[in-house]
């Protein structure tokens, strides 16, 4: 009754008020929702703008069992008087093109390294994303200095600064994400700092992120000899074997490392200190051992000698006696494994290469 006076006083007819009451609900539901997202976008930027979702952190690996490994240790630099920065900064590591993705700031006045740390200070959720390895080096501009790229300090002044984020290891090409928030973090640095920046599109090396996942797939190759024993090794006489051989036992205290100059060249599975040993397996990471090593050839006679003085044989995955035939085959493989490596500009047992295969 009281909506008819109501239509009667404005005449209207019973189209043109259902219409008119549509526009009011309209009205209402666009102000409704223009206050939800006004409020959402707030406390956005009360956390961070640069607050990731917990899947970026979960990358695919190369391929099947490629194992997930934990974050490398980090060394953290302190830098003079710039409060708060150290914990902030990236792992130091040399910026490579071939495996990073590269963006320089150049400034047309010499800036101080303090200027510089004090902004990338609140770039500490990119440390504490361990699928994300990042850098910065700084071109020294100061006169009693050598023109060279270096790790920034914050007494120092810089005429140019590279930012380079890592494009894939073995837990997969970076995301588009992870590659998209780091651009953004540099073009507004740049923006602060007053700088002109070169920066690829992110498209590109999305691009260059798969193709450079896709070489480091054919290339991660992990060899293994195994050593069946005739009769179950006591523990014991095992352990003083491997010793006399020149093992090192692992920090686990249930492996075994082969070392030559303190690097490791091979090492074994696990075992149980509390059990005989029945069967020894070792391993040989092939990109990340320099090929001058002949790494695969000493973990062979390794084995050879093992087996022999614990009577044992050789043998393969499936239990059968490992052939010459089978060894020459693993032996050509390896050869044309490191020509791509080398032809690929990531040699085996590089700085270059450790970074990829981690």
């Amino acid at each position: 009754m009281y909506v008819e006076q109501i239509m009667t006083m404005l005449g209207l007819s019973d189209l043109q008020f259902a219409l008119a009451a549509i526009g009011l609900l309209i009205l209402i539901l666009v102000a409704v929702l223009n206050w939800k997202y006004s409020r959402a976008r707030r406390k956005a930027n009360e956390q961070s703008a640069y607050v990731f979702d917990d899947r970026i952190a979960r990358e695919p690996s190369f391929a099947k069992g490629f194992a997930d490994v934990d974050a490398v240790d980090r060394v953290e630099p302190s830098f003079g008087d710039v409060s708060n920065v150290a914990g902030s900064m990236p792992e130091k590591f040399a910026i490579d093109p071939r495996i990073d993705c590269v963006i320089t700031l150049r400034f047309d006045e010499a800036i101080s390294g303090s200027e510089i740390l004090t902004e990338i200070q609140n770039w500490t959720d990119l440390n504490a994303n361990s699928a994300i390895r990042w850098s910065c080096e700084g071109l020294n501009a100061d006169q009693d200095a050598a023109e060279d790229w270096e790790e920034l300090r914050s007494e120092a002044s810089y005429s140019e600064l590279q930012l380079a984020i890592q494009l894939a290891s073995r837990r997969g090409p970076i995301g588009v994400l992870e590659l998209s928030d780091f651009c953004s973090r540099a073009q507004a640095l740049a923006d602060t700092l007053g700088a002109q920046i070169d920066m690829p599109s992110v498209n590109t090396m999305l691009e260059s992120a798969k193709e450079l996942d896709a070489v480091a797939a054919e290339s991660d190759i992990q060899l293994s000899i195994n050593v069946l024993f005739d009769e179950p090794c006591p523990w014991g006489n095992f352990d003083a074997l491997m010793r006399q051989r020149g093992f090192k036992l692992a920090r686990n205290g249930r492996g075994y490392e082969f070392l030559s100059n303190g690097n490791l060249i091979f090492n074994s599975t696990d075992l149980d200190p509390n059990r005989p040993v029945t069967q020894l397996t070792l391993l040989l990471e092939v990109p990340l051992v320099v090929q001058d090593q002949r790494a695969f050839e000493r973990m062979l006679g390794e084995g050879v000698e093992i087996a022999q003085a614990a009577h044992g044989r050789l043998v393969d995955d499936n239990g059968i006696n490992l052939s010459e035939a089978a060894v020459i085959s693993i032996r050509q493989h390896l050869d044309m494994l490191y020509a791509n490596l080398e032809k690929s500009g990531i040699a085996a047992g590089s700085s270059t290469a450790s970074r990829l295969f981690s």
